[in-house]
């Protein structure tokens, strides 16, 4: 096997990421702190046509040279916006029927293996601060909570890599 150079790839360029259909998924950070993890997360939603980043809270925005070392461009491709309150986001969001899910681990959480994606429907998945998680406010406005199951002994995993690990299973299960 010989690996591919990036020229193989077919990869979209900016325009036709822009002008592509999306994947159905909105994603909020809710005050993540890490610059290189809002860059991963921009990188991941780029990697499956995400429809939106909404920056909330403490969020920092670009332009910003540490987000643009791990995002590699991908903040110029998917749409982002700022938002103070996430509140607000999430009640938009709501009145436009979209469904938000917390990532977090709470009483009831749905485990991501047992989510099930239902057709023609619109989610937003709110991912939290490295050290507090999920604000309580926007979980108690969430329409359900997502947990991603855990068999070691940490009790949570880095903000970028719960995201592309949730990410990838709803992308997976909504293109079947």
């Amino acid at each position: 096997m010989r690996k591919l150079a990036n020229s193989e790839l077919d990869r979209k360029n900016v325009e036709e990421f822009k002008s592509s259909n999306k994947t159905p998924l909105i994603v909020l950070l809710d005050d993540v702190r890490s610059l290189h993890n809002i860059g991963s997360v921009f990188r991941t939603c780029d990697a499956f046509l995400i429809e939106k980043i909404y920056l909330c809270g403490i969020t920092a925005t670009p332009p910003n040279k540490e987000i643009h070392k791990t995002a590699l461009g991908a903040t110029e491709t998917v749409e982002w916006e700022y938002a103070k309150e996430i509140q607000e986001v999430i009640t938009r969001l709501q009145e436009q029927k979209v469904s938000v899910q917390s990532i977090e681990q709470v009483q009831n959480s749905v485990m991501l293996n047992h989510f099930e994606v239902q057709p023609n429907q619109k989610y937003a998945l709110i991912f939290g601060n490295e050290v507090k998680g999920v604000s309580q406010q926007a979980v108690d406005l969430s329409d359900g909570v997502i947990e991603i199951p855990q068999l070691g002994t940490k009790h949570s995993l880095n903000i970028a890599v719960s995201a592309g690990v949730v990410i990838w299973d709803l992308f997976q299960k909504m293109i079947r």
